[in-house]
């Protein structure tokens, strides 16, 4: 089923790892963006917060901006929003520039009229109809989905996970393997389990990789 075709529940929609990241156009700190035409052949880590001026979101988003380094060296794109006005995330930007010093040097939508909020599922009722979720979507060059991450209004993100994460997916994409619980850049990375007898035969002979089991085999990346 295309996100187009989604079912609407409460104004929002749910998107789910795998579906094409839908498109909009819409006014940002970087001027206008169309989804379908931005950071072509990078990665895109996009993520809401509840609102501008609060202060988890600065966290947040300082979080974000004083690790851009580490995503631009992951050939990824960061991309924020929250149900504010240009105006509202500009003065933001502005205020936390002139108190920390930290520059949120990456495009914020400015979805005051909820749009890509409710095109997302980043507004949940339960939570709050007015204010979006602390949402992160990863979505790959062909524009996929690949991995999505909930936060409640309460509870700020961990920008190490989303690194991680973020390695995780192009590095199994790389090679072709799987992660292991607790995954870390330079761990051993899983491989893809025997589908045949002959298969089977050849993982027990093979002294290149670690065998727990001969389902379960671990190999250096």
């Amino acid at each position: 089923m295309t996100t187009e075709n989604v079912i609407q529940e409460q104004g929002t929609s749910m998107l789910r790892i795998g579906d094409i990241a839908p498109d909009f156009e819409a006014i940002t700190t970087k001027g206008t963006l169309k989804m379908s035409e931005f950071a072509k052949d990078k990665w895109i880590v996009m993520f809401s917060h509840p609102a501008d001026f609060t202060p988890v979101c600065t966290t947040e988003m300082s979080g974000f901006a004083t690790r851009k380094a580490e995503f631009d060296a992951l050939n990824a794109e960061l991309l924020g929003l929250s149900i504010d006005s240009i105006h509202a995330h500009l003065g933001w930007v502005q205020n936390v520039r002139e108190t920390t010093g930290v520059y949120f040097d990456f495009p914020i939508i400015a979805d005051i009229d909820m749009k890509v909020s409710k095109l997302y599922g980043m507004l949940q009722p339960n939570e709050s109809e007015t204010a979006a979720v602390r949402a992160v979507f990863f979505i790959d060059p062909a524009k996929k989905v690949r991995l999505i991450m909930y936060y409640p209004l309460n509870v700020g993100r961990n920008m190490n996970e989303i690194l991680r994460v973020l390695e995780a997916l192009q590095v199994s994409d790389k090679h072709s393997v799987a992660m292991p619980l607790d995954w870390e850049p330079g761990d051993k990375a899983i491989c893809p389990p025997p589908k045949s007898l002959d298969a089977l035969n050849e993982r027990l002979a093979d002294d290149s990789v670690e065998k727990i089991t001969w389902y379960l085999a671990k190999k250096d990346i």
